[in-house]
């Protein structure tokens, strides 16, 4: 068995890899992944299952629909290869069994995410809290891979701190301008909850948090603390955490647990009430949908969510610079950080305390 092990592993992620496309092309437009069967995108033809085997329908047929002679774009194919390459290295580290699968069902999370956010800039919710939730309940019933509080912490940790570097990210933007407050909840009241966590712990910057979540769903009107006055207090209150009774580490930590349950909280309810339209967009250093994916890496890989994000960030830079392009979806770039730190976060994290010396 194990022998076909890899083999079985290839043959299943092609199989994947297939419906990933169904997936990056129907879920940004909001239609069933399931209805209707597959068609040609040029002549609406239903595919039969000769059209339809991973990667060697495309080049049986040298790329072209079978039925109208359109050209089929090479995007199925590499989907389909990229998946079953990506299930065939996992199955190398990982043997026969429920953990593998789980393996396997987060790297294709994070492929459909990466393309789709190629294509649109956006995250779909669907998705990243997909992958979120799967990984707490692995976490919960596994303790795969990690124990569940590690799991939870990981994800709140990853959350916070990305919503803070976007909050800081977008006031910098915006000249420190302040921004328009979402009602009743948006990144205003993440960073009023960073703060307060900082101040008061996590439990208590979150109720206050939410607390005002509720009374601005109650009056209609924003209830929060201004950015200009939450975002510059937050590094004085962490370098006075010492003299206020708790250490600059305990103080980050109860800031970056507070900000990440309202930033998931926040979203999750944006994702099931989405947000009306506004007639003039602000500009955004960085969108909430990589906040929502780092705090979905974060359930799987703990605090190595961090290593995932520079990561992420030293691959987008390099990418830029080659390709010159000044504006890059972020969203791949985490998920191959995420593919990384996986099965070697913390054999690079102890290579790198080595390399310091530490």
């Amino acid at each position: 068995m194990r022998a076909m092990w890899p083999l079985f592993a290839l043959v299943l992620g092609l199989v994947v890899g297939s419906f990933l496309n169904v997936v990056i092309h129907r879920l940004p437009k909001g239609e069933s992944i399931v209805f209707p069967p597959s068609r040609c995108p040029q002549c609406g033809h239903r595919l039969g299952p000769l059209d339809l085997v991973p990667v060697l329908s495309y080049l049986a047929l040298r790329g072209r629909c079978r039925y109208c002679g359109g050209r089929v774009s090479p995007r199925y194919p590499l989907v389909e290869g990229l998946t079953g390459v990506a299930f065939l290295l996992a199955a190398l580290f990982y043997g026969p069994g429920l953990e593998a699968l789980l393996v396997f069902a987060f790297l294709a999370f994070l492929i459909a995410l990466s393309f789709i956010d190629l294509d649109t800039y956006e995250l779909p919710d669907a998705l990243t809290y997909g992958l979120l939730l799967l990984g707490l309940l692995s976490a919960y019933a596994l303790a795969f891979p990690l124990p569940f509080r590690e799991s939870l912490d990981g994800a709140l940790l990853a959350a916070g701190g990305l919503g803070l570097v976007a909050g800081y990210g977008n006031l910098f933007l915006r000249r420190f301008r302040e921004g328009r407050a979402e009602v009743p909840v948006g990144p205003h009241q993440v960073h009023m909850a960073a703060l307060l966590g900082a101040l008061l712990g996590p439990g208590v910057g979150m109720a206050l948090a939410f607390l005002a979540w509720g009374l601005s769903a109650r009056t209609g009107r924003p209830v929060v603390l201004p950015d200009r006055l939450t975002l510059p207090l937050l590094p004085l209150a962490l370098l006075l955490a010492p003299y206020l009774g708790a250490s600059f580490l305990e103080a980050l930590r109860g800031s970056l647990l507070a900000a990440g349950g309202l930033a998931l909280a926040g979203g999750l309810y944006w994702a099931f009430r989405p947000a009306p339209p506004e007639e003039e967009e602000e500009p955004v250093a960085m969108g909430y949908g990589d906040v929502k994916l780092l705090g979905a890496l974060g359930a799987w890989l703990g605090p190595y969510a961090f290593l995932a994000l520079f990561l992420g960030v030293f691959a987008g830079a390099l990418f830029g610079l080659l390709l010159r392009q000044r504006k890059l979806p972020f969203g791949p770039f985490l998920a191959l950080g995420g593919v990384v730190v996986l099965p070697f976060g913390e054999a690079l994290w102890t290579g790198y305390l080595r390399l310091l010396g530490i």
